[in-house]
């Protein structure tokens, strides 16, 4: 017979599981049918003489037992009822002064023991399956809980030419490829090779790609593993995890071993309340001895991906661990247009489509969001039975990523649709009038499904690396336009512009306390509470300014506010008859585009020129 291991343990748990359900029937399940007799029942019992003999079964370890009661009239057979004896010895008494015959029968040895060790063999088989099953070969359970959760693929399937808008990236990553392939060239003449690159850059930035494009283009096994798998209940089991994981990719190599998010294992030790983590600071200390172990060009390359990499303990950083740190930033304009088409690859699109135009507009967006954006697109295609996806379809992927999906089903009150409108307006017309913040791309009172009543949404205004003051405070006035707008016209504010206030808030007090953009406070830096980024930031956290620079601070950011706020009313003053105009387009139609909204303005520049 050669049956495999899940189902020789199915096999072993059903014969527990029918043998114990024999003897349940037999013993314990027997009480089901069996009427248990009161003290006072078997008392009246006694005293009716209708007693011809009473079986007494005494437990081996305690003067107690049960007792089984044949009625006269009756074949030699015990009838249902038991009682329940706490005293053997004053039964025998009792039973001879009333002159009851009675039998004493002592359990068979072993009876209750096999029957109960049934039980015992039957959970422990329920656990056994349960908690060890996925042990066997194929699966990843507890049996294997000191193995390495790393997959293997000797063939990723990726090379450079599937990863777009990392053109610099690739080059310099171009070395390890060809180390891969020759490693000879370089040990000749004595160079090392990195024995690790941390990849750092923002979620969706093609992280996890790179690495998987580095294997695939030296055409060498590719071990991925996530940081958590290492991270487990039991102390010791990370580095276990840790050394086997190494010592596959040893005997594998050349190979490339990637470790995704990689702070979840490697955090820095003794830091946050309540002191470091025994088994996650074993892992790390496990990590480090590995990637510090390997002799000279052995060929094994670490890549690791986080986002988090002020958080990592400093030792993993150090040259010899991981000798290169490369940032993957956010595509620029070239970089969006070609992940865009590389994307379009497998999607039919109308020859209306322009990707420089969608590269444009979608300023920030990373290869993960460009990627969604064209397949929400292609769903809208597919639900409506349609051969291309047009321009008209990316705008509402757009839209449906960057705001939300519209609820046009939603029942507003005319007052409150009046005030959003004036509130949308007042966005509009100060992010149109104000240098360097426009142009404005759609104007809308529908609610959507992020919860907003409304939205304004603009173009990004080109590639920008860093941000002046001026267009600070003017992103200060256009998030204050809404409530502007709101006061000027209705008299008083609502509470639609809570999320409003708060951004305005923050740029503010980003202004005085991280970028110097304060002459009061000055060219400091004040925004330490920020960088605490463990548990406990708050108890022990010490800001590294006295109370009075605190008030300073808190001053300047009223004072910034204020001013813009005083600004951007003038601004609103001057322009209201747009205001009014923009809100009244606004409730008859719902929704205005670029074209409809910078046509509001052409009459009044025609009548400005004209004088």
């Amino acid at each position: 017979m050669n049956l495999k291991g899940g189902r020789f343990l199915r096999l072993f748990s059903f014969v527990l599981l029918g043998l114990s359900l024999l003897w349940l029937a037999g013993g314990l399940g027997s009480d089901l049918l069996e009427a248990r007799l009161s003290h006072s029942e078997f008392e009246a019992v006694l005293a009716g003489g209708a007693v011809q003999e009473i079986s007494i079964r005494q437990n081996r370890l305690t003067p107690t037992g049960e007792a089984r009661i044949v009625y006269k009239g009756e074949e030699k057979r015990f009838s249902r009822e038991r009682y329940f004896v706490s005293d053997v010895n004053r039964l025998q008494s009792e039973l001879e002064e009333r002159g009851i015959d009675f039998r004493l029968e002592n359990p068979p040895v072993g009876g209750d023991f096999l029957g109960y060790g049934l039980l015992l063999l039957l959970t422990a088989g329920a656990v056994f399956y349960t908690f060890y099953r996925r042990g066997l070969p194929g699966g990843g359970g507890a049996v294997q809980i000191g193995r390495a959760r790393a997959r293997r693929e000797n063939r990723t399937g990726e090379n450079f030419g599937t990863v777009a808008g990392l053109s610099e990236e690739k080059e310099e990553l171009a070395q390890l490829v060809d180390f891969l392939r020759a490693p000879e060239k370089y040990t000749e003449l004595g160079a090392r090779i990195p024995k690790g690159v941390l990849l750092v850059g923002p979620p969706g930035t093609g992280k996890t790609l790179l690495g998987r494009a580095i294997a695939g283009e030296a055409g060498v096994p590719f071990f991925s593993v996530a940081g958590s798998d290492f991270v487990e209940l039991f102390v010791g089991v990370g580095a276990s995890r840790v050394r086997e994981l190494f010592e596959e990719a040893k005997s594998s190599a050349p190979c490339v071993v990637f470790i995704d998010e990689i702070d979840a294992v490697a955090r820095r030790r003794g830091a946050g309340l309540g002191g470091g983590n025994d088994e996650r600071e074993q892992t790390l200390n496990q990590l480090l001895v590995e990637m510090d172990g390997f002799t000279p060009n052995e060929g094994v390359i670490v890549l690791a991906a986080t986002n988090r990499p002020d958080v990592l303990d400093p030792a993993i950083l150090r040259p010899g661990r991981f000798d290169r740190k490369l940032t993957i930033s956010r595509p620029d304009l070239c970089g969006r247009e070609e992940i865009l088409r590389l994307h379009a690859a497998n999607k039919k699109f109308s020859e209306e489509v322009d990707f420089s135009e969608l590269a444009r507009m979608t300023a920030g967006f990373t290869g993960a969001d460009l990627e969604n954006l064209l397949n929400e697109a292609a769903i809208f295609v597919a639900a409506e039975r349609r051969a291309f996806v047009t321009a008209a379809d990316l705008r509402r992927a757009f839209l449906r990523v960057t705001v939300g999906t519209e609820k046009r089903s939603r029942v507003i009150s005319e007052e409150e649709k009046r005030i959003t409108a004036y509130h949308e307006a007042g966005h509009a017309l100060l992010m149109k009038l104000i240098p360097g913040q426009g142009p404005v791309h759609t104007v809308s009172i529908i609610p959507t499904g992020i919860g907003a009543a409304g939205y304004t949404l603009s173009l990004p205004n080109g590639e920008q690396l860093f941000e002046t003051r001026s267009h600070m405070l003017g992103q200060i006035k256009v998030a204050l336009g809404g409530r502007i707008a709101e006061e000027l016209v209705f008299g008083e504010p609502t509470t639609g512009a809570a999320q409003d206030i708060k951004e305005a808030t923050a740029l503010a007090r980003a202004m005085v306390e991280t970028y110097g953009m304060s002459a009061e406070v000055g060219t400091v830096h004040c925004g330490g509470a920020e960088d605490e980024v463990f548990l406990g930031r708050d108890f022990v956290h010490t800001k590294p300014y006295s109370e009075a620079t605190a008030s300073l601070i808190d001053s300047e950011v009223k004072r910034i506010t204020d001013e813009c706020y005083r600004e951007a009313k003038d601004i609103m003053v001057l322009h209201r008859d747009n205001l009014e105009t923009c809100a009244a387009l606004l409730l008859e139609k719902e929704k205005i585009n670029r074209e409809e909204f910078e046509a509001l303005f052409e009459g009044k520049s025609e009548e400005s020129n004209g004088e």
